[in-house]
């Protein structure tokens, strides 16, 4: 045999061993995602769903938005902490307050401040909280449903949070995710609710039991904090746009929401507050 034939019989065999070693790796890769996936779809899915969900899961693209949006929350952080002057970071003051990006009673002609103050946070255990929560429950919801249905829940529950806080508490300034978050949880909460019956029995109080302690970390922790004055108005108004507009976009995982009455109904009431909010504001607060 020659030495040509017996160095392309070594390449052959070199290569068929790469490929095998290629198959091995992505096979361990898709058992890891797939066990992944199979915990993630009892948590965040009826069990007549779960099939359909693991028919097409996959680990690409990642959960992009919540990651995203918690970047941009903890960097904003980070700057008004290390890059403005501030006592503490336990509380942060002077930086936060004159940022563009906090709402505040008398920038309401500001209209992005409605938005943008959820970037902005009041202190570390504000910021840690709120990234927790979103995290732990934004990443599973946002694997199982994508992100353009997370974002439209996430930004309702921001948006409600800022209006509803600016009609009942009209001379409070507002920073924080937590209308946002709040939104997550009410949406989950509801589909947990409404899908009881198809959950082994322990399981669904087990998850109920679950959803209500990540609800009740947020008011905990401000009751224990007498440092800062909280809207507790953003909350609520968070967790009743997740009830609502989350309970139906979360409901139809594997259909076009936009053909689901429910959430054309659960828009319109949206935007009739959203109306009355605009008009409370320019007309009759008593912030003008």
């Amino acid at each position: 045999m020659s030495s040509m034939e017996l160095e392309r019989m070594n390449t052959d065999k070199s290569g068929e061993e790469e490929e095998k070693e290629h198959n091995e790796r992505n096979t361990r890769v898709c058992t890891s995602c797939e066990k992944i996936h199979e915990s993630i779809s009892k948590w965040m899915l009826p069990e007549n769903a779960r099939g359909t969900y693991l028919e097409r899961a996959n680990c690409m693209p990642p959960p992009l938005f919540i990651i995203s949006i918690s970047i941009a929350e903890l960097a904003v952080f980070i700057y008004y902490a290390v890059w403005k002057p501030q006592k503490q970071w336990i509380t942060l003051d002077t930086g936060v307050w004159n940022s563009p990006f906090i709402y505040r009673p008398d920038k309401r002609e500001e209209a992005w401040r409605f938005i943008s103050y959820m970037l902005v946070h009041a202190g570390i255990q504000h910021i840690l909280g709120n990234l927790f929560l979103q995290l732990i429950l934004g990443i599973p919801l946002e694997m199982v449903h994508k992100g353009h249905r997370v974002s439209l829940v996430y930004l309702a529950g921001v948006i409600g949070g800022s209006l509803a806080s600016s009609v009942c508490d009209p001379l409070q300034a507002l920073v924080g995710a937590s209308g946002g978050v709040y939104a997550l949880i009410g949406g989950y909460f509801m589909n947990v609710l409404v899908n009881f019956r198809e959950m082994i029995p322990l399981f669904g109080v087990f998850r109920l039991i679950f959803i209500m302690m990540i609800g009740n970390f947020d008011p905990i922790y401000y009751f224990t904090s007498f440092s800062l004055k909280v809207s507790f108005v953003a909350h609520i108004a968070g967790g009743l746009a997740g009830m609502s507009i989350g309970y139906v976009i979360f409901s139809c995982f594997d259909k076009n929401f936009i053909k689901d009455p429910r959430f054309w109904i659960s828009i319109v009431a949206y935007l009739v507050f959203l109306v009355f909010a605009v008009f409370f504001n320019i007309f009759l607060s008593p912030a003008n």
